[in-house]
């Protein structure tokens, strides 16, 4: 009988901060970060492997909520725990004194969905499959029995849910196959991040343009004159056919917020996301009434389904913007995608951040094939830098994501990478290669 023996961790830092990939009104200059959790077992030299995002100095607070989870897996019978993740997800976020931290929000529900994740990473490689294959060829009744409706019965029963679910089965094959054939839509927030130079912005833009994006990301919130300019410099250069988007990253309040959105409101944006706190349900809908016909995302920093809940339910938002690595987990993202389904709200995953792009994909594949089966007004975030760290990294060709083929959640990191980029012994950071005086 086999049985998980333990946790091998890892602080892995990369120094973005050093040409400002990643920068933005809230984050100027980020270190882009994964507090990185390898599932051991005794079965056999497989491992299960996932991250939590963070830039930098954040890894110190989330591994050590990660190992606190160690005692609470160590010792379960593996096949068990594979066999039942519903069952396991209920048992780490139940928690009586982990949940006293939160609850289900926060450093320990993102440790949680680490866990989770290494759990779904090995479950897929023991299957043979790329994970969003694994869901796929899940019935409706065996996702059911992964997700928690608690806390979301007025918005989403369990039975509106397999209502959703039984109704995609007609087609799935089909939609499988066309995944497999055409990928998935992409946009890119390669060229916008807000520390570049306007010569980078444009060299940048032309080669999204020229790749087949079509539609980019600008960060924006720093100063109201170079948003202006920028947008004008990113319309010039991309024409009418292909769409903009920005990203405040919550650094306005509301009525901020709404005189901004207006001054930028006639480059035709295809969305303003995070124009407030993420927590701050009621302004995010005060905002999106204010500035209509302008969309309003968010998403990336929502802290669980019930705040997806809430959002959905105010009319707060027009695009949903699900994050692998901040709820808890695989099984909880699935309940926010059938939210999104139950209210007409299109998923255009977060994935502004190493391995993201790596592991959100599998979501918005598994969407298409057995929740939503439509990919109109869907695109996954790209950004194209720190892919080459891992085993399998997303590809993304004429702006879409090509299908996951490799067996697993493509979120294991390469060994080399593990131990060059570990914070501060790695030989790059002890040796001041990699110095930055951010991290």
């Amino acid at each position: 009988m086999a049985r998980i023996t333990g946790f091998a961790t890892f602080d892995v830092r990369f120094p973005t901060s050093r040409t400002l990939d990643g920068s933005d009104a809230m984050n100027p200059s980020p270190d882009y970060a994964a507090a990185y959790v390898a599932l051991r077992t005794d079965a056999e030299d497989v491992s299960g492997d996932a991250f939590v995002f963070t830039i930098g100095r954040g890894n110190d607070v989330q591994l050590a909520a990660i190992r606190a989870l160690e005692p609470l897996m160590v010792g379960l019978d593996l096949d068990a725990t594979l066999d039942d993740l519903g069952g396991l997800w209920r048992r780490l976020v139940g928690d009586s004194q982990l949940r006293w931290l939160g609850p289900e929000k926060g450093v320990m529900h993102m440790a949680i969905g680490a866990v989770v994740n290494a759990c779904w990473d090995l479950a897929a490689k023991r299957a043979g499959l790329p994970l969003w294959r694994l869901l796929a060829s899940l019935s409706p009744e065996q996702v059911l029995d992964l997700l928690d409706f608690r806390y979301l019965t007025d918005a989403l029963s369990r039975d509106e849910a397999r209502e959703i679910l039984e109704g995609a089965e007609q087609g799935k094959a089909e939609r499988i196959a066309e995944l497999d054939a055409n990928g998935y839509p992409a946009y890119t927030t390669s060229p916008g991040w807000l520390g570049y130079s306007d010569e980078r912005l444009v060299k940048q833009l032309e080669a999204a343009a020229k790749e087949g994006f079509s539609q980019v990301k600008l960060k924006v919130g720093a100063s109201l004159a170079d948003d202006v300019r920028r947008c004008e410099i990113a319309r010039a250069v991309l024409g009418p056919g292909i769409d903009i988007a920005v990203d405040a990253n919550q650094v306005w309040d509301v009525g901020p917020a709404v005189a901004w959105i207006r001054e930028l409101a006639r480059f035709d944006l295809a969305w303003v996301e995070e124009p407030t706190s993420p927590d701050d349900v009621l302004g995010t809908a005060a905002i999106r009434r204010a500035v209509s016909p302008v969309p309003i995302a968010a998403g990336e920093h929502v802290a669980n389904r019930v705040v997806f809940k809430q959002l959905l339910q105010a009319g707060a938002i027009d695009v949903m913007q699900i994050d692998a690595c901040r709820v808890a987990g695989v099984n909880e993202n699935i309940l926010n995608l059938l939210l999104a389904k139950k209210f007409g709200v299109p998923v255009c995953p977060h994935a502004g951040g190493v391995g993201l792009c790596e592991a959100v994909q599998h979501l918005s594949f598994f969407d298409y094939a057995a929740v939503s089966c439509s990919t109109e007004a869907r695109k996954i975030e790209w950004i194209d830098h720190l892919h080459e760290h891992f085993v399998a990294p997303a590809v993304v060709v004429e702006g879409r994501y090509r299908a996951p083929a490799v067996p697993g959640a493509s979120t294991q990191m390469r060994a080399e990478s593990l131990a060059e980029y570990s914070y501060p012994d790695g030989p790059g950071w002890a040796q001041g290669k990699y110095e930055t005086g951010r991290t």
